[in-house]
């Protein structure tokens, strides 16, 4: 089971999303990234899973055609099971 940490910054940017938006963003979190991290699995392509450029080890996800979410791995809590930081894919809207 992926494990995961929030910060200050991630709850701010999470307030800022309509409350439509924050159930959309949940939504893939929970039906499509955590799934996808089960070991032996691929993230499915809707996501558009890809490394952030100058940023080595943070990635980015797509969970609405004007939403996207950055997010690093860390230092596993359970054996087996990723932890997510960065927190979990901090949400932002693209302006």
């Amino acid at each position: 089971m992926p494990t995961y940490e929030t910060l200050p910054r991630f709850t701010a940017d999470l307030q800022h999303l309509t409350p439509a938006q924050r159930r959309r963003f949940r939504r893939v979190v929970l039906d499509a990234f955590v799934p996808d991290l089960r070991p032996g699995r691929q993230f499915r392509p809707g996501l558009r899973i890809k490394g952030v450029r100058c940023a080595p080890g943070v990635y980015e996800l797509t969970w609405a055609p004007d939403g996207r979410a950055t997010w690093s791995y860390s230092r596993e809590v359970f054996a087996g099971g990723p932890h997510i930081s960065r927190p979990p894919p901090a949400p932002s809207r693209r302006p």
